[in-house]
């Protein structure tokens, strides 16, 4: 057990992406599919939290439910946009990876990199063909 969990969607290239870097680190974290199994409403306030960002920085907003229910507008309350979440699982954004030395919405996917307890082992390239670490695992700065 490595003590890494990532709220994964598998359709997600981002999330594919973020679940290989972890796996490039030699760690096989606790995959969840949260739309399949999406968190409690306590788990996804303690995420929240711990990363330190407010809950409409976790809303997706590319998504139908977020146009349909009319989330761009500031007149909703953190609790029901946590409602239209715990409703609607796909309006909460993603990745989002929790290591023991953080947690953190992994956009871009090598946002993980900051969270991760161990170094990469190798190469690692994203699947739209940009390099983001070379080799010998060391961060490609671009």
């Amino acid at each position: 057990m490595t003590g890494i969990t990532i709220y994964h969607n598998p359709t997600c290239g981002t999330s594919r992406n973020t679940l290989g870097l972890i796996r490039n680190s030699g760690a096989e974290p606790s995959v969840i599919l949260y739309l399949d199994t999406p968190p409690t409403r306590d788990e996804l306030q303690k995420l929240i939290v711990d990363m330190g960002i407010s809950v409409r920085a976790l809303l997706r907003k590319n998504t139908e439910p977020y146009e349909n229910l009319g989330l761009a507008e500031d007149r909703f309350s953190d609790d029901e946009l946590l409602d239209a979440m715990l409703a609607h699982p796909i309006l909460i954004n993603r990745p989002v990876v929790v290591t023991p030395l953080g947690t953190k919405l992994c956009r871009p996917s090598e946002a993980v990199l900051d969270i991760l307890p161990d170094p990469q082992k190798g190469a690692f390239t994203k699947e739209d063909g940009e390099q983001v670490i070379d080799e010998y695992g060391n961060r490609i700065s671009h």
